[in-house]
């Protein structure tokens, strides 16, 4: 049986006929495409073309985890997510992760442990998020925002954490999906 994921094997695949870039702007470009499917018609497909990014599980020596309450415009409310940021041009995901955690919660890691990708989007976006675990965190400077970010920072217990997800006050698919797979590689 052929793999379900082997791109050159899916029977399922779309081929890209043509692109168009419908809206450019600093973070996200949105795009129309128009594609021949499975069964040799055409269709188009409308999607998000995004750098990607990161979020880090950042487990303190007491075994809580550093979280961040920040306000998301789209939604009108804050979130308690774990610290994350985008991927800049030409930057590894590990410099990412290291710049990330010291910009929004001014620690370093001594060990740092990559454990896997996740798509948040997959019905109208690219984004890729990188998952990362971090222990033997040292703070060493107060938080490094970007000009506009604003956000507070405490830390939860895993339980907490668990808690906060059944009662729906973590809602955050990225935080609950990094928890999920941190719990998995019991890094947590």
């Amino acid at each position: 049986m052929p793999s379900p994921i082997d791109p050159s094997l899916d029977a399922l695949h779309e081929a890209q006929l043509d692109s168009q870039v419908v809206f450019q702007g600093r973070l996200l470009e949105v795009r129309k495409d128009r594609v021949r499917l499975p069964d040799g018609a055409e269709s188009a497909r409308e999607y998000i073309v995004h750098p990607g990014a990161v979020v880090i599980v950042p487990v303190l020596d007491d075994g809580t985890l550093l979280f961040e309450r920040q306000f998301r415009y789209p939604l009108g409310r804050s979130f308690l997510e774990l610290p994350a940021g985008k991927i800049d041009p030409g930057e590894s995901i590990e410099t990412t992760a290291t710049r990330e955690l010291l910009e929004e919660t001014g620690h370093e890691a001594g060990e740092w442990r990559h454990l896997g990708t996740l798509h948040p989007c997959i019905g109208y976006s690219n984004e890729r998020i990188e998952v990362f675990l971090a222990r033997k965190l040292r703070r060493v400077s107060a938080p490094r925002l970007d000009e506009g970010e604003f956000l507070e920072i405490f830390s939860l217990s895993p339980e907490a954490c668990r808690q906060g997800i059944r009662q729906g006050e973590i809602t955050d698919a990225k935080t609950i999906t990094a928890l999920y797979m941190a719990e998995l590689h019991q890094g947590i």
